[in-house]
């Protein structure tokens, strides 16, 4: 029989591992690869609590500002930085009264891994952010993909994210978010029912930027260590890329060059795809 001090020991012990069993996820969810509504903890776990989706948070429906070395993102997408782009759309372009800069940070307040890093890291993401957006909607002046209603962009092989007969999925929002299971994943990542509703990106302007901000958080954000051409490829390699259409890549880059310019940061390398 144990003595009084190591049965006493014993309990302790038990007790403690309970507690830890309870706080912990499981350790399957171990640096992450989480569904697209859990957030990946700073340790590595997947959950939805503050632990998870608060400071730290590495993906998914992140909480609060973006944890980097080179201030927050609102202070790096100034006013006169976003109103220097949207001035320089053309014509009677809906996206000037539709997209604006307080919408854009709303929106980026809901993705904390957005421009994280150093200060340079930081920056650069941002610039390559809105240099992809700037050629996707011609200065944020399309709302809509031009002419895109005449298809309905419905991958019915996808039964995870059934396509609603009335509804179209053509291209909507900064990145043109297309087909039903891109609008079908972000609204279940971030509680919205785009995939019966997919006409909210172009009449709700926050709703609007978390589609491109979601869909560059779970595609590009991890390729720009690589480079900026990297993130041409992730949002239309296979149309562009590799000499397809060398003039639209380099229109990118130079969107990209000048945004970096702007921020005061070099624009690094890989520049083409």
């Amino acid at each position: 029989m144990a003595s009084p001090n190591v049965a006493k020991t014993l309990v302790s012990l038990i007790v403690l591992g309970t507690i830890l069993a309870g706080a912990l996820p499981n350790v399957m969810a171990q640096n992450c690869g989480c569904s697209p509504d859990l957030c990946c903890s700073r340790f590595g776990f997947c959950g939805s609590s503050d632990a998870y989706c608060g400071e730290g948070c590495q993906a998914g429906p992140c909480k609060g500002s973006p944890s980097n070395n080179g201030g927050s993102v609102a202070s790096v997408v100034t006013p006169q930085f976003f109103n220097g782009i949207v001035n320089k759309a053309t014509g009677n372009c809906p996206g000037k009264s539709f997209y604006n800069r307080d919408a854009f940070i709303n929106a980026a307040n809901s993705f904390g891994q957005f421009g994280s890093g150093s200060a340079d890291q930081s920056k650069r993401e941002i610039a390559a952010f809105f240099a992809q957006i700037t050629h996707e909607t011609g200065f944020l002046c399309h709302i809509e993909e031009i002419g895109g209603a005449s298809q309905d962009y419905c991958d019915r092989s996808r039964t995870d994210y059934p396509c609603n007969p009335s509804k179209k999925y053509y291209g909507r929002g900064p990145l043109q978010l297309t087909w039903n299971y891109n609008y079908g994943a972000f609204g279940k990542a971030n509680n919205i029912d785009v995939l019966n509703a997919p006409e909210k990106l172009a009449q709700d302007a926050v709703v609007s930027f978390k589609s491109a901000l979601w869909f560059w958080m779970e595609n590009v954000h991890s390729v720009m260590g690589q480079g900026f051409g990297a993130t041409t490829r992730k949002i239309n390699g296979a149309l562009e890329c590799d000499g397809k259409q060398p003039d639209k890549v380099q229109a990118r880059i130079n969107y990209y060059n000048d945004y970096c310019r702007q921020l005061g940061v070099a624009p690094g390398n890989n520049l083409s795809c």
